[in-house]
């Protein structure tokens, strides 16, 4: 990532902008206003605003635990009562069943009219078929399409190079910890120079006082690891490369990375039943102070500060003395990788589909919908403490926070980069021998280097 596009990423994000880890002095300037256009006699297809009426159907991810589900609601509400329109949602919370309905959805015809998805090698299928509608075909009606955002930081899909999704809010990838159980343990709370070695060591102690030091399904979400491992082979300059053989050099730092998960594993950093756990138990451990620590998304911050709450649905019913044992760091490091470069990005965006542009009525709703929730003043309920693409990124205030949301925002200060996710570009049936099967690599059944090299050999067949 070059680094005004970081900056200027980081702006949407933090509260300083001042990355002093990339002698970065100060946020990169705004983007350049687009030059007035010239007034223009609008007709009704170059207006965003259609009568009043036209259903539309929505699907995005804002679901279930996901800390954007009522400001979606509520932002959609505000929509239909700004336009008189309605929207018929069919939202649900992201994961492999939820990416293979929308998929199934296209290749039936049943895409809906707007669509909050993945903007890479997940959205293939539907962009290679000609099922979504470029934001440049969207702006040659309406100019004013994503102009609040800066268009470097919009990500171009990897099937043609063409941008397609209008991003909302990004994402990082950290490690959550419980410092409960770091203080039991007589540990310290990692920093931004944390290396692998320490966590090893730290690994040992925790366990030594009785806790589970790593919470983790590794036979129901091995994700995390696996990409955080692998890149702390590698560098942000290189993480995103594929492998031509599990022997080539990029293949080699593959296999060496799950077999630190390997070696994690056989120290028994790992919860006894972590083969056979699901996500949820084994998040529940570390809510429940049984484990130290949690290597996950932006998103769980959400699930962590709920599980602090009597009512999980009512922020008014958080226990501030529970919620105070958690905090987020970075993931230690090894190799070349600095501690504070981390897995993140804007991997997701509003799409709208070749069906509702093709509708006059449902075109004009669809790019309306688009535009107000893609908007300066929604935007930022979205991005919180994680990322976004708008041109002038609103100030924080923290007081509007919870306190590990604030933790978050004080962590991301400190980041040098943030790298996508290699599993996105390597992803589907190519990473079964890998995802699937880890509990086989781990136990030693089944060899990193073979399996590394049956998911290669699956990924070239998908690209020929």
């Amino acid at each position: 990532m070059k680094m005004k596009k970081f900056a200027a990423l980081i702006l949407g994000i933090t509260m300083t902008a001042v990355l002093a880890g990339c002698g970065v002095q100060g946020a990169a300037p705004a983007a350049p206003a687009a030059p007035a256009e010239e007034p223009a006699e609008e007709t009704a297809e170059e207006t965003s605003e259609p009568a009043g009426g036209v259903e539309i159907t929505v699907t995005t991810t804002f679901a279930g635990e996901d800390t954007n589900a009522q400001n979606y609601k509520d932002s959609v509400a505000a929509w239909e009562a700004k336009t008189g329109n309605k929207v018929s949602d069919t939202s649900a919370t992201s994961d492999e069943t939820f990416k293979t309905r929308v998929i199934t959805d296209f290749e039936v015809g049943s895409e809906p009219d707007v669509l909050f998805f993945f903007n890479g090698a997940d959205a293939n299928d539907f962009v290679n078929a000609g099922k979504v509608v470029s934001i440049d075909d969207i702006r040659a009606e309406f100019p004013e399409y994503a102009s609040n955002m800066n268009d470097d930081l919009i990500a171009a899909s990897p099937a043609d190079g063409v941008k397609y999704a209008v991003p909302v809010n990004g994402y990082w990838e950290a490690m959550f910890v419980n410092t409960k159980v770091l203080d039991e343990a007589g540990v310290a709370m990692p920093g931004a120079d944390y290396t692998w070695d320490q966590f090893i060591a730290d690994c040992d102690k925790i366990k030594a006082a009785g806790y589970t030091p790593i919470a983790a399904a590794l036979g129901n979400i091995p994700h995390y690891w696996w990409e955080f491992c692998i890149f702390n082979q590698q560098t942000p300059e290189n993480h995103l490369d594929i492998p031509q053989s599990a022997t080539d050099a990029t293949g080699a730092q593959w296999v060496a990375g799950l077999n630190d998960i390997k070696d994690l594993y056989e120290k028994g950093f790992f919860p006894d039943n972590t083969l056979s756990a699901t996500d949820d138990e084994t998040f529940a451990m570390f809510t429940d102070d049984k484990a130290a620590f949690l290597l996950d998304g932006s998103w769980k911050v959400g699930g962590i500060v709920g599980a602090c709450q009597s009512d999980p649905d009512d922020p008014s019913t958080l226990d501030a003395d529970k919620v105070a044992h958690f905090d987020v760091t970075y993931f230690p490091s090894k190799g070349n990788r600095k501690t504070t470069d981390l897995v993140g990005g804007l991997s997701m965006g509003y799409y709208i589909t070749t069906k509702a542009w093709e509708d006059p009525d449902r075109k004009a709703a669809a790019v309306s919908f688009v535009e107000h929730m893609t908007s300066d003043e929604v935007v930022p309920l979205f991005a919180q403490h994680t990322a976004s693409a708008l041109k002038n990124a609103p100030k924080v205030d923290e007081s509007k926070f919870n306190p590990l949301q604030v933790k978050a925002m004080d962590m991301m200060s400190g980041v040098t980069s943030l790298t996508g996710a290699v599993q996105d570009l390597f992803n589907g049936d190519c990473r079964v021998s890998t995802f699937d099967g880890m509990p086989d690599i781990v136990e030693g059944n089944v060899d990193a280097a073979d399996a590394v090299q049956e998911g290669i050999d699956v990924y070239k067949e998908t690209i020929e």
